[in-house]
């Protein structure tokens, strides 16, 4: 049946505003957003390039520098030239020099402490002095007896006696304690400055005998030093340990220095001033 057109008339239209429209967009909004890939979101980007340019940057130094031009080149300057180069050999010339001097030094010191012990000894093998004659009332003006002629063990001790003054003059304990430690803290020194000499020059050590020598040397140092105060406290296996080591230290410095000099060649073949 047709709907009467009066009643088409009086129905109401609903207005159809903005608002219902902008509802509709906000709900096909988050679809929208669903939609977007995750590299392409804006916050993202932003880190990712972040991450990789702190990656890069990390790793472009391993890429520029090998490790075995990392010490050699030209980044040291100075350091790898020929004048600081020398300065190894030259001090440790000296330290072999002065080496032998703090030995002569602990040697006149021993002397002073063992010369003592002889004296004790022979003063042992003195025979008594016999007792004077009592003097009667009437021998009054008859001359003392002259005195005995001294024994060759008499005259040893009066001999030493006069040695170990002058050796006490001479103040040698103290000299070859400042000696002592003099060589021991400039001998370590350079003994590790010689090594970063040659990684400075080349970026690299060389194992060979006078690298081991001369580390061999410095822990004989060492040792020897670490023996002082039980030889100050009068230990005579601490005494005769020092002496040994020090010895042997002198032997290593002798053999050392035919591979020093090569070494010294070396460094005027390839390195120039300064």
């Amino acid at each position: 049946m047709a709907v009467p057109l009066t009643a088409v008339r009086g129905a109401t239209l609903l207005p159809v505003t903005c608002s219902a429209a902008k509802n509709h967009s906000r709900q096909q909004q988050p679809q929208q957003q669903l939609q977007v890939a995750p590299w392409e979101q804006p916050s993202t980007v932003p880190s990712l390039r972040a991450a990789t340019v702190a990656t890069m940057t990390a790793a472009l130094p391993l890429l520029v520098l090998p490790p075995d031009a990392l010490a050699a080149g030209g980044e040291f300057g100075i350091l790898e030239g020929r004048s600081v180069a020398l300065l190894h050999p030259l001090v440790m010339g000296g330290l072999f020099a002065y080496t032998l001097w703090a030995g002569y030094l602990g040697w006149q010191w021993r002397r002073v402490r063992t010369i003592q012990d002889e004296i004790n000894e022979l003063k042992k093998q003195l025979k008594p002095a016999a007792a004077p004659a009592a003097v009667g009332a009437g021998d009054s003006a008859s001359p003392p007896p002259p005195p005995a002629a001294k024994s060759p063990v008499e005259i040893k001790i009066n001999e030493l006696t006069e040695e170990r003054k002058k050796l006490l003059k001479g103040s040698f304990r103290d000299r070859h304690f400042n000696a002592g430690s003099i060589l021991l803290g400039l001998g370590v020194a350079e003994s590790v400055g010689g090594a970063l000499n040659t990684w400075f020059r080349t970026g690299k050590l060389f194992p060979g005998p006078h690298l081991f020598a001369g580390a061999a040397i410095t822990v004989l140092w060492a040792a020897a030093a670490a023996l002082v105060p039980a030889m100050q406290k009068g230990d005579e296996t601490a005494r005769s340990l020092h002496i040994a080591l020090n010895a042997i230290n002198v032997l290593l410095f002798i053999w050392q220095i035919p591979t020093g000099l090569e070494i010294v060649g070396k460094v005027f073949e390839f390195t120039t001033w300064p």
